[in-house]
């Protein structure tokens, strides 16, 4: 039986009514009867609002039905909506399609770098796919173009170089002449490799390069010849005459400079010598093709002679199948030694002896730096805080194995002698027992030079026996060779602290695909967690992994961030 409610009951009979009746009451869809009711009383509740507006919006709705005024404005609005739906829609399928299309790109946020996610699983030996097909190489040389070089006498003169420093600080240097030749049209001498005040090495440029690929590859680029010119007699006053060299050149000069200040040099008394030349090029001050074709320098004009290419190819074969059957390697390089531990100025763990000798190191060898040794603590504090200390081996030791990285993991150590010997050398040891020290490192022990094999638990004959490296042992800079295309051809490459050696080598494992992991390890972010007591082992490899998931030489932009040796992407990379 149903019962009947009539409007006027009062509101203490409708709150005594059942439960369910009270939510058939509530239902916005219910209409309202009680308007009459409410006149009478100010105040509605929320409940006779929402009431109110549905039965009005219900009472304008059916109206607007038989209003032929309505019928045509609700069909204007209906077309209206189904145009921006649609405009809509195709923004979206436009977004999808822009998003899928774009190539794989890291964008760095201040000390952020945000990259694309994908879908892959992380792999402890390679970059994501996507990022090695999103870019190909584009700095090789136009085949079949046609040179517009004028004839060696009528370009603007003679330009001659010493590349100074080691062998990847004397293949920046090369690079660079190389575009400052194009800059002001000149005729480049072949570089001389500036004599070592450390190793005394007298590599010549034709010990190292292979001199005519070096000067056909860039036959359309620059003018190349092999000597001075004989009509200059006197060849030693480019070493020391003043007149004939330029010497107030500014740090990474643009190239507006050479053209103001040294072209007229140059046309004027037809030969100079520009020195130094070290960083004496900029990057984002520069034509885009100025940059590109220093990447052609370093990436395809440059090539070590065929010897220590074949030398290399046998190394890294031999370390690929140690085990007896194929398997990836690491390359590490460990910046350890004695100088560079006395050049940073840090503070590592040693006794007191350690620490004494090597205070006394740093005030014999930079005594203005040193002054009275008061500030140094405060200053080491500050260093290791921004990540500008060298990573000690068992700190590498501790963040390969948060990576992920096995025991058995097969490592090829470039370094010197590393300061601390064995001991400090234990801890990574001990981690990974498959090290291997494969050439014989030239070290400066009191002053002098002695190449000696450092210790690796497997026999050097395992990877090269001595006659087969004799003839690389003449220079220094042949083993140094070696050892730059060893760690450039490793699966998994891992620097430990700055230099031109493992930028170089990070940034041509770039311009071949990105696919080869170089592992860059966060030393600031490294030294809060080392230095965290409370850190467990499971947070600390929470932090590692999340902090390197970016840092293993993925695209990104080239410029501001880094320098062109580094990541060439920007002026020499090209879409795939």
């Amino acid at each position: 039986m149903v019962e009947l409610r009539h409007p006027s009951s009062s509101l203490g009979s409708r709150v005594a009514s059942s439960p369910i009746k009270r939510d058939e009451d509530t239902s916005p869809l219910i209409h309202d009867h009680f308007s009459q009711h409410d006149e009478d009383h100010p105040r509605h509740s929320s409940r006779d609002r929402e009431r109110s507006f549905w039965w009005q919006t219900y009472s304008f709705s059916s109206f607007s039905k038989d209003d032929p005024r309505f019928s045509q404005r609700g069909s204007r609005i209906s077309l209206f909506l189904l145009l921006f739906v649609a405009i809509a829609g195709l923004i979206s399928i436009f977004s999808i399609l822009h998003r899928l299309n774009s190539p794989y790109l890291c964008i760095k946020d201040g000390i952020v770098l945000h990259c694309p996610r994908v879908k892959e699983k992380p792999s402890l030996w390679e970059n994501p796919f996507s990022a090695t097909t999103s870019w190909k190489p584009c700095a090789e040389r136009r085949e079949g173009g046609i040179s517009d070089l004028p004839p060696e006498n009528e370009t603007s003169g003679y330009l001659f170089i010493h590349a100074e420093g080691g062998l990847n600080q004397q293949r920046i240097a090369i690079c660079n002449a190389v575009a400052v030749a194009k800059i002001m049209n000149a005729t480049l001498i072949l570089p001389v490799l500036k004599q070592d005040q450390i190793w005394k090495d007298q590599t010549k440029f034709e010990d190292i390069f292979d001199v005519d690929h070096f000067i056909n590859y860039l036959k359309d680029d620059v003018r190349i010849v092999r000597d001075i010119p004989e009509w200059f007699t006197d060849k030693s006053e480019l070493f020391t005459s003043i007149r004939r060299t330029v010497k107030n050149i500014p740090k990474y000069a643009p190239a507006q400079f050479y053209i103001d200040n040294v072209l007229p040099r140059i046309k004027e008394k037809k030969i100079m010598s520009l020195k130094p030349f070290v960083d004496r090029l900029g990057y984002d001050n520069v034509p885009p093709e100025i940059n590109r074709l220093r990447c052609r320098v370093n990436y395809h004009a440059l090539k070590f002679l065929p010897e220590i290419e074949q030398m290399s190819d046998l190394l890294v074969s031999r370390m690929r199948n140690r085990t007896g059957s194929p398997n990836p390697y690491m390359a590490l390089h460990l910046r350890f030694e004695k100088g560079m531990v006395g050049l940073s100025f840090c503070d590592f763990v040693g006794t007191r002896e350690e620490k004494a000798r090597m205070a006394e190191y740093r005030q014999k060898e930079w005594p203005r730096r040193y002054k009275n040794g008061t500030h140094l603590w405060q200053l080491a504090l500050q260093k290791r805080k921004e990540g500008r200390c060298p990573l000690e081996p068992g700190e590498v030791a501790v963040i390969l194995r948060a990576m992920g990285y096995p025991k058995e993991t097969q490592i090829y150590v470039a370094s010197g002698q590393v300061y601390g010997g064995q001991n400090r050398m234990a801890p990574l040891r001990n981690m990974f027992p498959n090290l291997g020290f494969t050439l014989p490192v030239p070290l400066l022990i009191y002053g002098s030079i002695k190449a000696v094999y450092l210790f690796r638990p497997v026999t050097k004959e395992e990877l090269a026996s001595k006659e087969e490296l004799a003839a690389f042992r003449k220079h220094v800079t042949s083993l140094a060779a070696l050892d730059f295309l060893v760690c450039l051809k490793s699966d998994v490459f891992v620097m430990t602290h700055g230099g031109n050696f493992a930028k170089l080598i990070i940034g041509a494992r770039r311009y071949v695909g990105h696919r080869q992991k170089s592992i860059k390890p966060d030393k600031g972010l490294m030294s809060k967690s080392f230095g965290d007591p409370y850190m467990g082992w499971a947070n600390f490899v929470e932090d590692v992994v999340i902090t390197h998931q970016t840092r293993t030489g993925l695209p990104e932009e080239t410029f501001p961030n880094y320098d062109l040796w580094e990541n060439p992407l920007t002026p020499c990379m090209c879409k795939a």
